[in-house]
């Protein structure tokens, strides 16, 4: 699992930074792509990246401001063109469907694929997806138009092998392995019973990763990060220039950190800049939220992050294997 950003400017795209749209890349664990937000711009970011268009399974908008959906109907069309056929969900506020269903119909475009659109209006965390893998869900953010934040919750995974204590009974890698590994229970030729429960270890917490949409500081921001690996949060401003982000809903890269820390999230990631902030200038934005949440990092374009799993069965933990 890995947050990839294509676009990490706030407002409009400037020399250094395109609109806003995270890519997290669950190829490993389900072999797609989930998009938040597609800001104009975002498939010429596409073509400069790993990323795969005809992959993408799910798009989630946060706000309906331009610098987060105006590239959406160039996206849905080009994914037709790109191997793209099998259904496609988006999920954001009240009047995505107009948006797209507007833009697709007027351009006359013909998608190849189910296109399936699913509204929120919600004063509370709701729950919009779950299967066996992951459940994502919710909650309503405090900016100038309706804004969401998402929550992703991997399923707890499955203990270690114990592959070392198999190989002391004689027995190798093969179809005995794969069957214990699925928590099915082997009977030998010779009649011994080996119970999968006595060979794998214990299961460890799936990842939690957050990513919000614009915001000032509010309870749900913190609510929805709480305990998450990775938090993925705006940082318009320094605090020097708190009196715009109050006047703007948007936060400063210290409100950020704040949020991190009274949230317990391992890792704090910031993104949304003002363009204001250029080459160098925007490192003053984590250095101010490393005063209060050390594990802060900015993104910039173009970077990912891997969100480290914790297996409690290895002794778990580590630093993040951050990608510079």
């Amino acid at each position: 699992m890995e947050i990839y950003f294509l676009g990490t400017g706030a407002g409009m795209p400037s020399k250094e930074r395109n609109v806003t749209s995270v890519i997290l890349n669950l190829l490993a664990e389900r072999n797609t792509y989930w998009m938040f937000d597609c800001g104009e711009g975002t498939q010429h970011q596409v073509l400069k990246s790993p990323v795969r268009i005809g992959k993408l399974e799910k798009l989630f908008i946060t706000h309906l401001h331009g610098d987060h959906l105006y590239g959406i109907p160039g996206l849905l069309t080009s994914r037709s063109y790109q191997g793209g056929d099998t259904p496609f969900t988006v999920y954001g506020p009240k009047g995505t469907n107009q948006f797209i269903r507007t833009a697709l119909e007027l351009s006359q475009a013909h998608l190849s694929y189910e296109l399936l659109i699913h509204e929120m209006e919600s004063v509370e965390e709701t729950v919009l997806f779950e299967d066996e893998q992951f459940t994502v869900s919710a909650a309503p953010l405090v900016h100038r138009v309706e804004s969401y934040g998402y929550r992703i919750v991997e399923k707890p995974q499955k203990g270690r092998l114990h592959a070392e204590k198999l190989k002391t009974l004689g027995i190798s890698s093969g179809p005995i392995f794969g069957r214990l590994k699925q928590g099915i229970d082997v009977t030998l030729e010779s009649g011994t019973l080996l119970k999968a429960a006595d060979f794998i270890g214990p299961s460890y917490p799936g990842r939690v990763v957050v990513i919000l949409g614009d915001t000032q500081p509010c309870e749900y921001s913190v609510k929805l990060a709480r305990g998450a690996d990775v938090l993925v949060h705006e940082a318009t401003f320094a605090e020097l220039k708190k009196h715009l982000a109050v006047e703007y809903d948007h936060s400063t890269a210290m409100d950020a950190a704040r949020a991190a820390r009274e949230a317990g999230a391992k890792a704090l990631i910031l993104t949304h800049i003002s363009s204001r902030y250029q080459k160098d200038e925007a490192e003053l934005l984590v250095r101010e939220a490393r005063q209060i949440h050390e594990h802060t990092y900015l993104a910039r374009d173009f970077w990912s992050y891997e969100v480290p799993r914790n297996k409690v069965d290895t002794g778990g933990g580590g630093n993040p294997d951050v990608q510079q």
